[in-house]
């Protein structure tokens, strides 16, 4: 799996781009706020919709434009793919796959494949459990479309409920509608604690295995799915919390408060790991989500590093660096000297600056 080039209108810093890339290592690299983010970016919304960043749509658009258009072409099993994303400032974003138009944006996962690596993800484990649960759900969106649809309803429903939560402090009488939400709300709750459950016991081993190897044999990292509630316990522990969640007003159980658990010798390093560790668990994290992305897929999806080797130290660069040869990446970066020093592999490089890419043919 491959992208071939990326065409932007009016997206972010670019009023008119067009970019070519190789199936090897492509760099861009240019000083910061020129836009080199703003090129993985658009690629990342064209394999999953949305913005890496959490970006709205409107957000996306260049200022003072009402829309913005990403067109990418791919090519997946020697087969080539045009996807067409049209954001527009005030109305649902448009979808087109080989100039045919989708209704939900659940078609449009499965063609790309993307790995998306940045600073922030380095802090994955050191940080709250909204990101990693925010890990769990990009990666099992992109590989799974029953959960993606199951995450989707969960959310809306979990919404309602809350919504209807407020609403009963000055409405009693609608107390009756609670169970109907509560009924929908298991029902996608458990099948998204049984999914996730599945995918961590799926990633788990290929985290231990490619820290170990960073780690000179010196350390064994533990990954562990922690839900909320588990899954046939949710009914039963929703029913419990009730009257907390009518004090309250918000829902207080499920798998919206789900976790992940990080150890190395027992240790709980998401608290009392050294930066170090931590660290190196998340770059395990991602080089694990590789692995089980291209055992899922049967092909391999496009890595994107966006200044994350600036962060790391030259043994972690080497291995990241070295791991990836078969796949396709595109990095950014400010400088090309670390390339150069460690005679990195450099297919194709870019240079950004002020929302131009000017490809160069001699480092």
């Amino acid at each position: 799996m491959m992208i071939r080039s990326i065409e932007l209108k009016n997206f972010r810093n670019y009023e008119d781009l067009k970019i070519e890339f190789t199936e090897g290592t492509n760099i861009l690299f240019g000083d910061n706020a020129q836009g080199k983010t703003n090129v993985l970016e658009s690629a990342y919304v064209s394999g999953t919709t949305k913005s890496h960043k959490g970006s709205k749509d409107k957000d996306m658009i260049q200022f003072g434009k009402d829309e913005s258009h990403i067109r990418t072409f791919v090519v997946k099993n020697e087969k080539e793919y045009q996807i067409d994303i049209h954001l527009k400032k005030n109305r649902p974003k448009g979808i087109a796959v080989n100039r045919i138009p989708i209704k939900k944006a659940g078609a449009l996962f499965g063609i790309l494949n993307i790995v998306f690596f940045s600073p922030e993800d380095l802090n994955i484990i050191k940080n709250g459990p909204a990101q990693r649960r925010r890990f769990l759900d990009l990666e099992l969106c992109q590989l799974d479309k029953i959960y993606l649809s199951d995450l989707a309803n969960y959310n809306k429903i979990l919404n309602q409920r809350n919504k209807l939560l407020k609403d009963l402090a000055l409405r009693r009488d609608l107390a009756d509608t609670l169970p109907v939400w509560d009924m929908q709300l298991i029902e996608y709750g458990q099948r998204i604690i049984r999914r996730r459950h599945a995918f961590v016991q799926e990633l788990r081993g290929t985290v231990y295995q490619i820290h170990k190897k960073i780690s000179g044999n010196r350390e064994e990292l533990n990954l562990t799915y922690e839900p909320d509630v588990q899954a046939e316990e949710f009914g039963a522990q929703l029913q419990r919390v009730r009257e907390k969640d009518l004090k309250y007003c918000q829902t207080s159980v499920g798998p919206h408060r789900d976790d992940l658990l990080f150890q190395i010798s027992g240790v709980d390093i998401r608290t009392f790991g050294s930066q170090g560790q931590q660290r190196t668990s998340a770059l395990s994290l991602k080089l694990s989500e590789i692995e089980l992305v291209k055992n899922c897929i049967h092909d391999t999806p496009v890595l994107l590093l966006d200044d994350v080797l600036s962060e790391l130290d030259s043994s972690r660069q080497n291995y990241l660096l070295g791991g990836i040869h078969d796949i396709q990446t595109v990095i950014t970066c400010t400088g090309l000297d670390e390339f150069v020093k460690n005679r990195f592999r450099l297919d194709r490089v870019f240079e950004v600056a002020g929302g131009h890419v000017i490809r160069k043919t001699k480092i």
